[in-house]
């Protein structure tokens, strides 16, 4: 039987050089960028530059909005080279074919319901996140994972919502993601990674049997 791809790893929420640097070398596929102001770990146009120029080749650079301008989300595309543009907001079928990278759209799941009309979206993936009604993601808390198969009908599917060491196993093993998304399951504080949890995050993914 031929062996199945490595699922990809994404660490979200970077606010600084040091933490993204490190999430590279221990062996992240991305690295994400959240400019969203409500955001406890929003980052500027300027820290993500620093960062970004630190980052060693082959790091995948995720910018991540909501509700955003398409002028600007292609204006920082553009300044800061990202390679992934991630859509958490309100935003249409439209709204991703004015975006000037690959796209990758957000979904809150709460229910089946909400895959209905995803297929026509122009996007590379879906990103699959735990709904709450107050927030447009990062709640830290867990989805029945059952329903991302749906998902998966749909297109590569990267998993997120609640991810740690302890249960992204399970996760994988249960799902068969394209990737896994992680932000607070690897944090002592928000913006402040823990260096213990992501080395034990990504050890947790990369030994998950893959045939």
């Amino acid at each position: 039987m031929a062996k199945r791809p490595d699922v990809k790893i994404k660490i979200c929420g970077m606010t600084n050089a040091g933490d993204a640097v490190k999430a590279a070398q221990l062996g992240a596929d991305a690295v994400g960028f959240i400019f969203y102001e409500k955001s406890p770990r929003a980052v500027s146009e300027k820290t993500v530059r620093e960062i970004v120029n630190q980052l060693p080749p082959f790091v995948q650079r995720v910018g991540v909005f909501v509700n955003e301008t398409a002028e600007r989300i292609n204006t920082l595309v553009s300044r800061l080279g990202l390679d992934v543009v991630q859509l958490h907001g309100d935003e249409t079928p439209a709204f991703c074919k004015k975006i000037k990278a690959r796209t990758i759209r957000a979904v809150r799941v709460k229910d089946a319901s909400v895959f209905e009309g995803l297929s026509a979206y122009p996007v590379s993936g879906f990103l699959l996140d735990t709904f709450h009604p107050a927030a447009y993601g990062g709640t830290g808390d867990v989805f029945d994972w059952k329903l991302a198969k749906r998902g998966k009908r749909l297109g590569p599917v990267i998993l997120a919502g609640g991810l740690n060491s302890a249960n992204v196993a399970q996760a994988i093993r249960q799902v068969r993601p394209y990737g896994v998304d992680v932000c607070s399951g690897v944090e002592k504080e928000p913006g402040v990674k823990d260096i213990k949890k992501l080395r034990a995050f990504i050890s947790a993914v990369r030994g998950v049997d893959q045939e």
